[in-house]
C-alpha cells in the first residue's frame, strides 16, 4: 500500500524527470560534440578533428585567462576553506540554540541570494572601499593598484565560503562529542585534538567543500563581470567576449573542457562527502 502512493507512481512524474533531465544535459552533450566538429561552422558536421582543441592551446589570451582563473581558483579555495572550516568549528556546540540557528541560516544565506545581488554589491563595496580618504596611500590599495586580481579574489573567496562550509558543517555534525572528551582525557592539548583527531576525520567533508569551492569559483562569471578591473580577465569573461562575435569550435573545445573539469570535481566533491568516519 505503501508503495503505490509513493509520488514516484503518480502519471506523468517519471516522463517530467526524464525530459527534464534531457533538456539539461543534451545541450551539453551537442557542445561537446560539435566542438570535434571540422567545420568552422557548428551547425554543420564536416567531419571528426581535434584541431580546435589545438587552436584554443595556442592561443595567447585564452591561456593567460586561463592562468588567472586558476590563481584566483586556488586562492579563493584555500582562503574559502579556511573560514568555513574556522566557522564550523567555532559554531560547535558552543553557540545557545537560537543564536546557533541564526548563525546557521546566515552563514547558508548566500546561496538563496541570487548572484547578481551579490555582485552588485561587491562591486559598490569595492567602489567605496577604493575611493575613501581613509583607503589613500595604504598597502591595500598599493596591492590592488599592483595585483588586479586581488579584488576577484577577495570577491570570490567570499562567495565562496557558504559552498566550502555546508559539506564541512555536515561532516563535523556527525562526529560523536566522546572523541574529543576522549582527547581531553587523554590529556590533548586543543591544537593537538584538533590536528590528531579532528581534523582527519573532517578531511572528506574539507575536500569536498573544497572541491565545490573550486568549482565555483573556477565557472563564476557574474560576480568577476562585476568587480574585476582591466587585467584581471578570468576564463568565463573571456569566453563570453568571444560569444559575442559568434560561436566557433574553439569555444566549444574550451567548453567542454570546462564541463568536463567541473562535472569530475562535482562527483569527486559527491562521493568523497559520502565516506563514513571510520
Amino acid at each position: 500500500m505503501a508503495a503505490s502512493t509513493s509520488p514516484s507512481r503518480l502519471p506523468g512524474v517519471a516522463t517530467t524527470a526524464y525530459l527534464s533531465l534531457a533538456f539539461l544535459y543534451i545541450p551539453i552533450l551537442v557542445v561537446i560534440f560539435f566542438s570535434f566538429n571540422a567545420n568552422s561552422l557548428i551547425t554543420v558536421w564536416h567531419g571528426f578533428t581535434t584541431d580546435w582543441y589545438v587552436k584554443a592551446y595556442e592561443n595567447e589570451d585564452l591561456r593567460r585567462a586561463t592562468w588567472n582563473s586558476m590563481i584566483v581558483a586556488v586562492g579563493a579555495t584555500f582562503f574559502s576553506t579556511v573560514l568555513a572550516l574556522m566557522a564550523a568549528m567555532g559554531m560547535r556546540g558552543r553557540l545557545p540554540r537560537g543564536l546557533a540557528g541564526t548563525s546557521q541560516m546566515m552563514m547558508t544565506l548566500p546561496l538563496l541570494i541570487p548572484e547578481i545581488v551579490i555582485a552588485i554589491a561587491t562591486m559598490s563595496f569595492f567602489s567605496i572601499i577604493l575611493r575613501s580618504e581613509f583607503m589613500a596611500g595604504t598597502a591595500f590599495l598599493k596591492l590592488v593598484d599592483q595585483y588586479p586580481l586581488t579584488q576577484v579574489l577577495i570577491a570570490h573567496t567570499v562567495f565562496c565560503v557558504p559552498f566550502a562550509y555546508s559539506p564541512i558543517r555536515a561532516r563535523i555534525e556527525t562526529l560523536p562529542p566522546s572523541l574529543f572528551e576522549a582527547a581531553a582525557d587523554l590529556y590533548a592539548t586543543p591544537w593537538q585534538s584538533f590536528r590528531r583527531v579532528t581534523l582527519p576525520l573532517m578531511m572528506p567533508g574539507v575536500t569536498s567543500g573544497a572541491m565545490l569551492a573550486f568549482i565555483t569559483s573556477l565557472d563564476d562569471f557574474i560576480i568577476t563581470q562585476m568587480v574585476a578591473p582591466p587585467g584581471a580577465m578570468t576564463l568565463p569573461v573571456y569566453i563570453y567576449s568571444m560569444v559575442r562575435k559568434g560561436i566557433t569550435p574553439e569555444i566549444n573545445a574550451v567548453s567542454a573542457i570546462l564541463l568536463v573539469i567541473s562535472i569530475l570535481l562535482v562527483v569527486s566533491s559527491y562521493v568523497i562527502n559520502q565516506r563514513k568516519a571510520s
